[in-house]
């Protein structure tokens, strides 16, 4: 059974987690997947939690890592290594599982990522962000919202609603059936 352990994020606003609407000043979690550093904006944060007993499930895509109980609701796990086609993450000590809430057709599910190691929340300005390069990207360049410009240092800006696109929400959408059955 899974347990939240690490900080629970507070969340902003009651906004469906699928609209993004990005301020002047935007609030993102940054977390690493290998030696890249990515960032989700935080309005679709649920929780971070240790990383722990997941249960694999027959028959699933390789970047889907398997499910767990979060407080009796089967939640599907998404390897982000496996995910851009790196092929299977390493579980270390500092791996977590990042809740997000995605949206699809008006109703809301939670999925967890799978992430080396969870770093901050930090504001960025919109005028610290540019456009998901044309070339040279190690993600697949629909899942970039944008590149941060942070301390001299590249945020890899995920787009949460194209990195778990429609057609795989629905895939996960039957994999809660296909559990409890």
């Amino acid at each position: 059974m899974q347990t939240a352990t690490s900080a629970t994020l507070s969340r902003r606003a009651a906004a469906p987690a699928a609209v993004q609407v990005q301020p002047e000043n935007a609030q993102y979690l940054t977390f690493s997947l290998g030696s890249e550093l990515f960032a989700v904006g935080i309005l679709v944060i649920k929780e971070i939690i240790q990383f722990g007993q997941l249960t694999t499930v027959p028959l699933m895509p390789a970047h889907i890592r398997g499910v767990i109980n979060l407080r009796g609701a089967v939640v599907p796990v998404i390897d982000l290594q496996a995910r851009f086609g790196r092929g299977a993450a390493q579980v270390g000590k500092r791996t977590c599982i990042v809740i997000i809430e995605v949206s699809h057709e008006d109703e809301r599910h939670d999925i967890g990522i799978m992430v080396d190691a969870v770093s901050a929340v930090i504001d960025i300005g919109a005028d610290q962000i540019e456009p998901a390069p044309a070339f040279g990207a190690s993600v697949r360049i629909d899942f970039i919202e944008g590149i941060g410009k942070v301390n001299d240092r590249f945020v890899i800006i995920l787009d949460v609603t194209r990195t778990f696109s429609l057609g795989e929400l629905t895939e996960l959408n039957g994999l809660d059936s296909a559990v409890r059955n």
